[in-house]
């Protein structure tokens, strides 16, 4: 990482905007080991799901594309932290492309590893009936005078400045506030409390418009911690720089800590060559402009989550009778021209 986590300059409109990536899920995931109980069971019981549908009764998951009503909650102390509808809407669409393998910087995966992206078969869309049946448009506004949340759940809650969830068996809940700390957002794995679950990020990092702030403009938070939420890890495993943690995906290479950045292909750790370190994942911390791909393992994991332990959330249809837009994303340089980058640790 580098020594400032964050920056304030006219570009991000006086907020503060973090300089590398910074995702707090696996903390909110030890403070609910110790904290909740039986999150721990919850937590053995989907990894066990998930560990037979890869080793021993295939890949069942859901059969076709799974569409999630989204509630988005936008808690703001500022106008400019109230995003507009359009800055909402374009994070919606990328997570669209995201999670379908139609993004259209996908073509700049490096040859190695492009039989490896996948389509998740997940799309998601604004919620159009509230918890009680009435019409919405699936968001709610909530004025605060918290100037920056972290990452223990006060958002989540009127009670400390935030906004209630809608009933997590029906919705995804999507927290866009002004966090505090350098942090650019989080999740809660499958097996959280009902209260609390959804993901959290900050309005900077939301959406390609609006007050979206470069390097994190182009809505890959929101791809990164959703796929938190849908059971997935950072993928060199949370272990710091070491190459003894795993993200429990037999098909993303061992990997010796966070990349950051924009990196150059190919980075070799954990006697991982020739091909490297799988940086342009969405489950690294690179910048939005260097992540693009989920692997076919990645979407077991998480259509097995959604299978097991969110199994009433969202509407499944046929494949084939399911597309989407393209959305304009800016053009990418190729990775060769990019500069390396590699955090000391999580």
């Amino acid at each position: 990482m580098t020594s400032t986590p964050w920056s304030e300059g006219p570009e991000s409109g006086g907020h503060f905007t973090p300089a590398t990536r910074t995702c707090a899920t696996d903390r909110v995931h030890e403070r609910l080991l110790r904290e909740v109980p039986g999150y721990a069971e919850r937590r053995a019981a989907c990894e066990t799901q998930t560990w037979r549908a890869e080793r021993t009764e295939g890949a069942p998951g859901r059969s076709g594309v799974t569409t999630i009503p989204v509630v988005v909650h936008v808690v703001h102390r500022t106008d400019a932290e109230d995003i507009p509808e359009e800055q909402i809407a374009s994070q919606i669409a990328i997570l669209n492309a995201d999670f379908r393998n139609q993004n259209p910087d996908g073509a700049a995966v490096p040859e190695p590893f492009t039989g490896l992206r996948a389509d998740a078969r997940v799309m998601f869309e604004l919620a159009t009936t509230d918890p009680d049946g009435n019409p919405t448009d699936g968001i709610t506004r909530t004025r605060t005078t918290v100037e920056g949340f972290t990452d223990d759940d006060t958002v989540k809650s009127a009670v400390t400045g935030g906004a209630d969830a809608w009933p997590a068996d029906r919705y995804l809940n999507l927290w866009v506030c002004q966090l505090a700390a350098g942090l650019l957002g989080y999740a809660q794995f499958p097996g959280g409390p009902e209260a609390t679950d959804g993901v959290v990020i900050t309005h900077t990092a939301c959406g390609s418009t609006g007050t979206a702030t470069a390097p994190f403009n182009l809505g890959r938070t929101a791809t990164h911690e959703v796929g938190h939420w849908l059971n997935l890890r950072h993928i060199w495993g949370d272990d710091g720089t070491g190459c003894h943690g795993t993200d429990f995906v037999d098909d993303t290479p061992n990997q010796g800590g966070p990349n950051t950045g924009k990196p150059v292909f190919p980075i070799i750790s954990c006697d991982n060559a020739p091909d490297g370190d799988l940086f342009m994942n969405y489950m690294d911390y690179v910048d939005d402009g260097a992540m693009m791909m989920f692997t076919h393992g990645q979407v077991t994991r998480m259509q097995v989550a959604l299978e097991g332990m969110r199994p009433t959330i969202g509407t499944v249809s046929p494949v084939d009778e399911v597309s989407l837009p393209r959305p304009t994303l800016p053009p990418l340089p190729p990775f060769a021209a990019h500069g390396a980058g590699r955090s000391p640790g999580p």
